[in-house]
């Protein structure tokens, strides 16, 4: 890896890319990709990671942004990319002649060049609020990250650096996430798997003795499913991290009963990395904390504010506030919204939570998510929370559609459990109980599952869209 990585340096630096470079990484998942990359850090470019999915409006902004040059491992397998990029250089991660054969590292090959102070990377957010926006992370940022620096990590970090022995790494590298945890297997010692197309969950796992994997819920359910219909050897997992969105505390305490202690639920952002980790002791011990997603990770400062940010007591419920010397330093090119988010060296991640005495962040949806009903807030994940916790409801998606009367109405979609046929009455009944009539949805639809934007996430959008065409 490390003679890959020279052969790239060399091969970057001779296609006149210098500290401070802007370069796009349009690669898949390859040791290729890996490696390129890394070794754009090392020349100091600024690294902007093209993320699966993008429309070609939004590639064509982001290549009109004094890009240098676009890495990518098939250029003919792109015409749309290369139709995009006009006259700005394609390198192919798979050429014959770019880059030049890897040679014994030379001490210039793998020194960094990077500015402390300068962006070493763009991470693409994964526009589930919108369109993606560009999180900017200086060299200072990278070299602070807490799976980069073994000589840093603590307990916590070194117990799950040790059940990642074999990493599956699969969907994309672009993701700020997937990149610093396929860092922390390598840095651990272990090895990176990428399988064969499609992959196969959970077989996976058991076909390349797996040991460690990242997923998004809707994977998770899909996995329980499997599991739960059929023999399944999962007995190689030693860490399941799941994050990206909600994790009913229901479908987490059958995780960790299907699967075994191996499940680990987390919570971040792209421009923050990962934040909190419940580890699956932890939920041992304490069954209690199924619907939490952890403790801080100990490089975080997290604290829950009002809507004047000011610090709330522990156990009242609002907008969770981070500090951490790994954190992005600015949205690209939109001063507005990082001054919006950016405090004083604090982070607002814009998702609501609260703090128990001992440190477990409970969330419970986000300040953006929500419907306004006859001028009044109503956030969507408390009457998630209240829906999947009825014993016919799995998942509880809630979205808000233009009202002529309400100015927005409150819909929901629920997948049923297997065999449960929910009573919509019941639901709403729950839900004015739990939160108030002012709450309840005008309509309760059921569906068989829920649909999955690229990112992995549960897609609010595409629901909304099945409601505004009837």
């Amino acid at each position: 890896m490390l003679d890959l990585i020279a052969g790239f340096v060399r091969g970057l630096r001779g296609a006149g890319l210098t500290p401070g470079s802007r370069v796009a990484l349009d690669t898949g998942v390859t040791p290729e990709a890996f490696a390129v990359r890394v070794a754009a850090h090392v020349v100091g470019c600024q690294v902007v990671a093209l993320r699966p999915g993008l429309t070609r409006e939004h590639l064509r902004d982001i290549l009109a942004r004094d890009i240098a040059a676009v890495l990518t491992d098939d250029a003919a397998s792109r015409p749309e990319l290369a139709a995009e990029a006009g006259g700005i250089p394609l390198l192919e991660t798979s050429g014959a002649a770019w880059p030049p054969a890897p040679g014994t590292p030379g001490p210039d090959d793998l020194t960094a060049r990077g500015d402390r102070d300068g962006t070493g990377v763009i991470h693409l957010t994964s526009g589930s609020t919108g369109r993606p926006k560009g999180t900017m992370v200086t060299y200072g940022a990278l070299s602070e990250d807490w799976a980069l620096q073994p000589a840093r990590w603590t307990d916590r970090t070194r117990r799950l650096a040790a059940r990642y022995a074999r990493f599956l790494l699969f969907g994309t590298l672009s993701s700020a996430v997937m990149f610093e945890h396929v860092c922390l297997s390598l840095l651990g010692g272990g090895t990176a798997v990428i399988p064969d197309q499609p992959l196969r969950f959970p077989e996976v796992f058991a076909d390349h003795r797996i040991t460690a994997c990242m997923t998004t819920v809707p994977r998770l359910y899909g996995i329980l499913d499997a599991v739960r219909d059929r023999a399944v050897d999962t007995s190689s997992l030693r860490a399941l991290v799941v994050a990206g969105s909600p994790l009913a505390p229901h479908r987490l305490t059958e995780a960790a009963a299907l699967l075994g202690p191996v499940v680990h639920h987390a919570y971040g952002q792209t421009e923050t990395g990962m934040l909190t980790v419940l580890e699956p002791e932890e939920l041992a011990a304490d069954p209690g904390l199924a619907d939490s997603v952890g403790r801080p990770l100990d490089t975080v400062e997290m604290t829950v504010r009002d809507p004047g940010g000011r610090d709330l007591p522990t156990g009242r419920t609002g907008e969770v506030w981070v500090r951490l010397a790994d954190a992005f330093h600015g949205y690209w090119e939109d001063p507005q919204e990082t001054a919006e988010v950016l405090r004083d060296g604090w982070v607002r991640t814009r998702d609501l939570g609260r703090l128990d005495a001992r440190g477990y962040l409970r969330l419970s949806g986000r300040t953006r998510d929500i419907v306004i009903v006859n001028a009044v807030i109503h956030y969507a994940g408390p009457i998630e929370r209240v829906l999947a916790s009825h014993p016919d409801i799995d998942q509880a998606y809630v979205v808000g559609v233009p009202d002529d009367r309400t100015g927005e109405a409150i819909h929901a979609f629920v997948v049923p459990q297997p065999g449960a046929v929910p009573d919509a009455d019941a639901l709403r009944g729950l839900v004015a109980r739990e939160l108030g009539e002012a709450a309840v949805p005008v309509g309760v639809i059921g569906i068989g599952e829920v649909p999955v934007a690229a990112s992995g996430k549960p897609d609010k959008a595409a629901l909304r869209a099945s409601l505004e065409g009837r």
